[in-house]
């Protein structure tokens, strides 16, 4: 089963939302819709979203405001974000990604041109292969020696858990559904039900000893790979 890329709608005017929400799960992606900015930042707590499309003018807090405090955040600050907004005017559209906003597409739109927007955004955004080392909080993978390390400290995984420690690290902070990670880290492939995925994650866990909790499991959603002070793992 691929993966559908997951994208926040924060605009409060419910025939624009709708609009936009047919069109989106139309062309595959998975689509929440809400209307203001604490229901947005409610949204983003529970999940981070592959892509943002915002609203610039909500009520409460502006989308030109939520995009600079998003940036500002280190678990959104590379969250793809895209500005929706009646404003045509250059100076606006020079604020907006000035702000930090990837694109910025002005009402009235074309709903073709709107998704095109949206899939450039995602490729610019997506993982770039990679790189030697990665890294979250104290947790970090050599991938030219293939060596973890847990607070410093060389931790030693098979070659499943390894993979998946990999993927993790290359999109920490989102959650990622067994299937998704059936697909990413065993291959289409193989036949493997989804609990296979627990096993293994209890296993990393295991190996990372303390920050093992990183690896959070998110009820209902699959797994997610956090710097923030976590749990005991589950």
């Amino acid at each position: 089963m691929s993966h559908k890329p997951s994208v926040l709608v924060v605009e409060d005017e419910p025939s624009i939302a709708e609009l936009i929400s047919v069109n989106l799960r139309h062309n595959g992606f998975d689509v929440t819709v809400v209307q203001e900015s604490v229901e947005a930042q409610r949204a983003i707590d529970a999940t981070l979203p592959d892509l943002v499309l915002l609203d610039w003018m909500l009520p409460g807090q502006s989308g030109e405001s939520l995009t600079r405090k998003w940036r500002a955040a280190e678990r959104t600050r590379f969250m793809p974000i895209v500005l929706l907004t009646a404003r045509g005017d250059e100076q606006d559209k020079v604020l907006g990604l000035n702000a930090g906003a990837d694109d910025y597409v002005t009402k009235p739109f074309s709903t073709q041109e709107l998704i095109a927007r949206i899939h450039a955004v995602l490729r610019r955004r997506a993982p770039v292969a990679p790189t030697d080392l990665l890294a979250v909080g104290h947790l970090t993978m050599n991938m030219a020696t293939h060596q973890v390390r847990a607070d410093g400290v060389v931790v030693k995984l098979a070659p499943t858990e390894f993979k998946l420690l990999q993927f993790l690290l290359q999109s920490p902070e989102r959650v990622h559904a067994r299937s998704q990670l059936l697909d990413k880290v065993w291959g289409n492939q193989v036949a493997i039900e989804e609990r296979t995925v627990d096993v293994h994650v209890k296993r990393l866990r295991l190996a990372l000893g303390p920050l093992g909790a990183m690896v959070e499991t998110v009820r209902g959603a699959g797994y997610r790979l956090t710097a923030t002070a976590p749990k005991s793992p589950e």
